[in-house]
Formats: structure tokens, sequence, C-alpha cells
């Protein structure tokens, strides 16, 4: 030891190195005692008997060993009740008629789907989307009733794809609903829809303006969506909205 070294310096070097030793011996036994019994896994494995997997929980499928006879074929389904004919169809003629004593106002037929996505707030990001979920055609029908109530109709078709872009569209479309500061609601159910739903909102009043009051639902058919919108200046019955759900679902 140096003169200069303090005495009270532990001589700390030597025994770090020897306990570094032993740590790196034992990890390397681990990692061969590892590699080594996982390989005597293996071979035990692969010397044992394939053991046979339990049958599945389900009957056997029935197939007619041929053809029913020329004549005994089932009829094929009209195209009233062939719901992906009557889809391929001319979507106009799906979309709900307008009521007696109506007039038109604003669209009526096809709608170009930069004019669909012009309607929101953020027009670019809703032409991205739509195009994502591959929307085919849009068909809109608007009437007017009355001095100030108006309904607008609208039917978007989507391609099929991996997704079902009808359904994500129905809820991006009911989760903005929700998430709306002024609809305090999620919402009721629209009659035989699996996932439709309408909402009816607050009364919006403001200095210089008449009442505004608003209703909207949402459905999915198919690779069909359908938005239903009605604004007036005096309040809108549930049943407004509802009924026209259940109607324009019927024509689906």
């Amino acid at each position: 030891m140096s003169p200069d070294t303090p005495p009270d310096t532990p001589p700390a070097a030597r025994p770090r190195r020897r306990a570094l030793r032993t740590t790196g011996l034992i990890a390397v036994a681990a990692l061969l005692g590892l590699v080594g019994g996982t390989a005597v896994g293996y071979r035990i494995q692969a010397d044992r008997e394939p053991t046979p997997l339990p049958p599945l929980n389900q009957p056997g499928l029935a197939y007619p060993a041929k053809p029913l006879p020329k004549g005994e074929e089932p009829d094929p389904l009209p195209a009233s009740e062939d719901l992906q004919a009557k889809a391929q169809g001319d979507l106009r003629k799906l979309l709900v008629p307008r009521p007696a004593g109506a007039r038109a106002d604003g669209e009526d037929g096809w709608e170009s789907l930069s004019a669909y996505a012009s309607d929101y707030n953020y027009p670019s990001y809703a032409l991205e989307f739509q195009l994502e979920q591959g929307l085919r055609r849009v068909a809109t029908r608007s009437w007017r009733t009355g001095e100030y109530r108006r309904v607008t109709v609208k039917l978007l078709q989507y391609r099929p794809s991996a997704g079902i872009g009808a359904w994500e569209h129905l809820r991006a479309r009911q989760t903005a609903e929700m998430d709306e500061d002024r609809a305090d609601s999620l919402g009721e159910p629209v009659p035989g829809a699996a996932d439709g739903r309408y909402f009816l909102y607050p009364v919006e009043r403001k200095a210089g303006y008449m009442d505004l009051h608003q209703a909207r639902a949402y459905i999915q058919h198919g690779d069909i969506a359908v938005e239903i919108y009605i604004s007036d200046t005096s309040k809108i019955a549930e049943n407004d909205i509802r009924s026209l759900a259940e109607r324009q679902l019927g024509r689906l």
C-alpha cells in the first residue's frame, strides 16, 4: 500500500471483481440451463405420439348428395324481398316520399360527395373520412310544410370493404350528437333499427332571431346510412321524428 493512501480506505477493487465474476457465472449457468431444458422439452415432445384433438361441439353440416331435380328448385326471392337487389337499384326510389301538401325545398335527387361534405363545419375532413369509408352515392330529399318546418332525408350508400362504412358513419354521427353541448341526451332508439337513434334538441333562442327547434335521426341498414333532419320555429313532437324514421326504415 502506498504511504499516501489513507489507512481507512477499504481495498474494494479485488472483492468487487470476484463478485462480478460470480454473478456472471450464475447468469451463464442459468442461461445454459434454460436452453438445455428447452431442448430436452422439445425432444421429449417430439418422441411422444400426437394427441388427437377433441371433436368439435357442432353437428356435421349436411348437404344434398345431388342437386334437386329440375322443376323442384326453390324459387328465387322476388325483388321486393331481396334487400340487396333493392339497394342496387335507383337509390332515389327508396327515399320516403314527401307528404301530401308538402313543398319541395332544396335538393331532391342525387347529391355529389363534395356538396354533401360542404354541410360540415370542416368539409375537407368530412370529405376525407367519407372517401376512406368508401361512400358510393348519396340520395337526398328535402321539403317544407307549414311556414317554417323543413325536413331533409339523406341516404348514403357505401361500397363493400373490410369495414362497414355505413356503420362507421352512423357511429361517428351519433357520437357527435351525444357530444354536442346542446344535445343533453343519448337519444332514443328507433323501433325496428338495431342501432338507429333519434335526438330532440332544446330550443335555441337568440336576440333578434326566431326560436329554433331541431330533431335528428341516424339509422344504418346494411350498406346504407340514413340521416334525417327536422327544423322548425315551433316545438317538434317526438312522434314526428320517430315516425318519419320508421317510415324511411320501412322503405329499405
